[in-house]
């Protein structure tokens, strides 16, 4: 997964096979979130800091959609760009796992993720975060949607100054 673009593709072709898959009663019965939705977003918080050096800082925010049975989880994704700016994975674990972020009940629900980055003697790194979205019901994930970061965004937490919200992080030399 090379891009955001090719990587909500992939999401998308398989979501549309598991909803065809599943039984047109469960998805009719269980409210969807609504990919418009302005608590949908992803950002930078944090981007080498003297407090965290070598530091980028993922944090994403996803709408709930009322439904107290649904669960919401995120993945946080980290990606550089090359010499020819095209963005591509950060080799050695620049990946998390999914992260189980509360009930679909809530308005909206946040949470991040910081990455070390181990700094070349050579060249800076450009960066930015890619946030896999899931809202799964009964262990089935029934909606995705993917966010590259951007700037504009209020973290309820963990921003580092406070208020910080970027698009891109460049750890220098």
């Amino acid at each position: 997964m090379a891009s955001v673009r090719t990587a909500k593709r992939a999401l998308l072709a398989g979501l549309t096979c598991s909803s065809i898959a599943a039984p047109a009663i469960a998805l009719a019965a269980t409210p969807l979130p609504k990919p418009s939705s302005p608590l949908l977003w992803a950002t930078i918080d944090v981007c080498n800091t003297p407090g965290h050096p070598d530091t980028i800082g993922i944090r994403g925010s996803m709408p709930g959609t009322g439904d107290a049975q649904q669960t919401m989880y995120m993945q946080f994704v980290v990606e550089y760009r090359s010499p020819t700016g095209r963005w591509h994975y950060l080799p050695g674990g620049g990946v998390s796992g999914f992260v189980a972020v509360g009930s679909g009940s809530s308005r909206a629900r946040q949470a991040g993720q910081d990455f070390a980055i181990r700094r070349s003697t050579t060249q800076a790194y450009t960066l930015r975060g890619v946030v896999v979205f899931e809202w799964r019901l009964k262990g089935r994930t029934i909606a995705q949607d993917v966010r590259a970061t951007r700037s504009g965004h209020s973290a309820a937490a963990g921003a580092d100054p406070s208020g910080y919200s970027a698009a891109t992080c460049t750890i220098h030399r």
